[in-house]
């Protein structure tokens, strides 16, 4: 159930005028008041006179059909999810994931979560260590303020653990902040580098009397980009070492059940297989995956190595198939080669740092949609996109586009506004983003 609170901010926003500023809306935006609610109620083609390119779109299908196959696999597997709300920081799409049973949303820094904590967004996971005084000054007086508010965060040093207890302690904290202790590995990016160190760092938090011991965690999703054997193998046995530290963290995780959390958007099967089983004789963990993509999902990185309906044994349930849910249509704007055409889409509207954009297909003139088959984008400008073609490619100036992107995440935060398409590209909606 949606928390009234999240209800309310997120209905807010469905009345929020869209600016002509706001990219692709430039034309229907200053000749009308246009807002979310009014966008469903018209239903405008993508297609027609009043949206400029390029425009990033949210297929609506998609993302309905990837929230519930993501949910069911959660519900299967007997796991919780607190999916990473960095991914859109669209708290439009964020309540959907609360009201479909997420059991918290995440945030990767302190000003993420002060987005969330705007619209009412009740527990939140910080997959982070703390280390800014006045961001923590700031979460112990929000949690003073609102009695009901929860706020996990990381920990994986002792002096991490000092600044913390200091920072708390002098703000005057009425109650305990719960900390999961992050177990990392060599080589790779924040959390203790080993078992002993984190259970050492356990010992510092039972100590400060400011802090809750609450579980452990980590990110695997490092470790590899591929799904070939060597890389699952190492997956697997960092998934263990966080069952084994949480083990023997396990009395300590005072009060309520012990926390262990991981499983970013790639490898979240796995962690899935190593962490929910293989608790005989002591009450298990809850089990919380942070994946954030799904909801968006791609045509590209994510495509290439998510589970992908395929269960590693017969004990568990099979990966959900998820849907792309972004595109992005541009207008062909040069064909100065034969094999050669330039999109008016670049660096300033789409992904680039996991791979380049995807073309799906074109749609030339009287509307015909027809594969981008054999074509791909070789490089990107600030705001052009070079198309390579097969010889004898039909494709003109004015022609569009549809592109889809690898890495969803860093596409969602060069668009303050996003219109949301049904599958005939009517638009039916559009979501804000706060990055």
């Amino acid at each position: 159930m949606l928390p009234p609170a999240v209800r309310t901010a997120v209905a807010a926003l469905r009345d929020r005028p869209i600016a002509a500023t706001e990219k692709g809306f430039g034309v229907i935006a200053a000749r009308q008041t246009v807002t979310s609610a009014s966008l469903g109620t018209g239903r405008p083609s993508l297609f027609g006179p009043v949206f400029t390119t390029p425009v990033l779109v949210l297929r609506e299908s998609a993302v309905a059909h990837n929230i519930a196959a993501m949910t069911s696999y959660c519900t299967a597997a007997g796991v919780s999810l607190a999916p990473h709300g960095k991914t859109t920081m669209a708290p439009q799409l964020l309540a959907r994931q609360l009201e479909a049973g997420a059991w918290a949303v995440t945030a990767a820094t302190i000003s993420q979560v002060q987005v969330y904590r705007a619209f009412g967004i009740p527990r939140i996971l910080l997959a982070n260590e703390l280390t800014d005084p006045a961001g923590i000054g700031w979460l112990a007086d929000e949690m003073a303020a609102d009695p009901g508010f929860e706020c996990y965060l990381y920990v994986d040093s002792a002096a991490g653990v000092q600044l913390l207890d200091t920072s708390l302690r002098t703000r005057g904290a009425r109650r305990p902040l719960p900390v999961l202790v992050e177990l990392g590995y060599p080589g790779g990016r924040t959390g203790c580098r080993d078992i002993g160190e984190a259970v050492a760092v356990a010992g510092a938090v039972a100590a400060a009397p400011t802090l809750r011991m609450a579980g452990a965690a980590g990110y695997e999703g490092g470790i590899g980009h591929d799904r070939e054997v060597p890389t699952l193998e190492a997956i697997s046995r960092y998934c263990r070492s966080l069952h084994r530290l949480g083990e023997q963290l396990a009395a300590a995780a005072t009060p309520g059940r012990m926390i262990l959390s991981a499983g970013g958007s790639a490898f979240f099967d796995v962690v899935v297989r190593e962490l929910a089983g293989g608790w005989a004789g002591s009450e298990p963990p809850a089990v919380v995956l942070r994946s954030g993509v799904y909801v968006a999902f791609d045509h590209g990185l994510y495509a290439g190595i998510a589970p992908g309906g395929t269960g590693e044994t017969g004990q568990l349930p099979p990966g959900p198939l998820f849907e792309p849910a972004l595109e992005l249509w541009a207008h062909v704007v040069s064909r100065p080669e034969p094999e050669l055409a330039l999109a008016c889409a670049g660096r300033r509207d789409v992904s680039f740092d996991a791979g380049m954009p995807v073309p799906l297909r074109f749609r030339q003139a009287g509307g015909r949609l027809v594969t981008a088959a054999g074509s791909h984008v070789s490089a990107l400008d600030d705001q052009h996109a070079y198309l390579r073609l097969p010889g004898g490619t039909d494709l003109a100036p004015g022609d569009l586009v549809s592109l889809g992107v690898s890495h969803p995440c860093t596409t969602f935060d060069k668009w303050r506004v996003i219109p949301v398409v049904d599958d005939d590209y009517h638009v039916v909606d559009a979501i804000h983003t706060f990055f």
